[in-house]
């Protein structure tokens, strides 16, 4: 049984590992079959992360903070988290393999996922004109008509990286304002290729095999119309990532995970959660990478507290002591 296992491979997963390494708790992480690096593997220039005053692309952080945290000794698993067990003072976590990893403590760093729109066919056309990765799939488009749909600065990215592929790009929010920072904003509204579609929304995508348009609905006058695409990119924001601990950890009034104060401490002892699964304001890789020192910390703190009590142990007896 080790120390720690630390369920996620993003920013605070990664963090959590190289503090945990270094204080020789000896950490797994279980970073996923097919998710590895969390959100940041989907992002193209990580422009605000302290110590790349020229940027850096998303992937190649998340594999320095692998490294990092390699070399301290952790050790990683590429399969999924597929079960919790975290009553008692020993944690199990079955793995999709079905093997069954123990630890005396966990922390929680899984992240959020895509939002979806929640409309007719947007799972059957995923990956046939839908996408939610403009890294993974803009290429795919190049001198094509695409649409990204959202307001915010990831929105504004998407958009503004997929111009370097697409002939044209819409840009559809619902409202008449971009919630996006005023630097992203100012990017798509000086780029030529993109074109914003204000008070809309998505409320059907045509298109047999694959997307050809969609239909936009006016969130003010309800009239619809047409839209020809090849493509269509969705940025509506994430969803923490929690369905493994329903039931079996407090949850906020914003789906995220419950902690205590600034700390890291969730509804049970000996597991703590890290990162975007408890933010539902911030999250931003810098802040999550934080968030992933402060569940490292805890976690030590919390074994050293159990190593402290523990009781001293019995010395044999034998009869010639008597």
């Amino acid at each position: 049984m080790r120390d720690v296992i630390i369920i996620g491979s993003g920013p605070a997963g990664w963090t959590a590992a190289i503090y945990a390494a270094r204080a020789n708790l000896q950490p797994m992480v279980i970073a996923s079959q097919v998710e590895v690096g969390g959100e940041l593997m989907n992002t193209t220039e990580v422009e605000n992360f302290p110590g790349f005053p020229e940027a850096i692309m998303g992937p190649d952080l998340m594999t320095k903070m692998q490294q990092q945290a390699e070399r301290f000794g952790a050790e990683v698993v590429y399969d999924d988290a597929a079960e919790l067990d975290l009553d008692g003072d020993v944690k199990r976590v079955t793995l999709g393999s079905g093997k069954v990893e123990e630890a005396r403590t966990v922390i929680f760093a899984t992240g959020s996922a895509y939002r979806k729109l929640d409309i007719p066919r947007e799972d059957e056309l995923s990956g046939h004109g839908i996408s939610w990765c403009a890294t993974c799939d803009g290429f795919f488009f190049r001198e094509k008509a695409i649409a990204v749909v959202g307001g915010g600065d990831s929105a504004m990215e998407e958009a503004t990286f997929l111009t370097k592929f697409a002939s044209k790009v819409y840009l559809i929010h619902r409202r008449d304002e971009f919630r996006a920072s005023k630097i992203m904003q100012k990017r798509a509204f000086d780029n030529d290729k993109i074109e914003v579609i204000w008070n809309s929304e998505v409320a059907e995508l045509q298109g047999a095999s694959g997307l050809t348009g969609v239909v936009l609905r006016d969130t003010v006058t309800g009239e619809t119309r047409e839209l020809a695409l090849d493509g269509l990119f969705i940025a509506i924001g994430n969803d923490p990532r929690t369905h493994l601990v329903h039931g079996k950890l407090d949850l906020t009034a914003e789906g995220t995970i419950a902690v205590e104060g600034r700390s890291s401490r969730t509804s049970v002892p000996g597991v703590f959660a890290a990162g975007d699964v408890v933010d539902p304001t911030y999250r931003q890789a810098v802040t999550a990478a934080a968030s992933g020192t402060v569940a490292a910390l805890d976690a030590e703190h919390y074994l050293a507290a159990l190593d402290d009590v523990a009781p001293a142990p019995v010395e044999a007896v034998t009869t010639a002591s008597l």
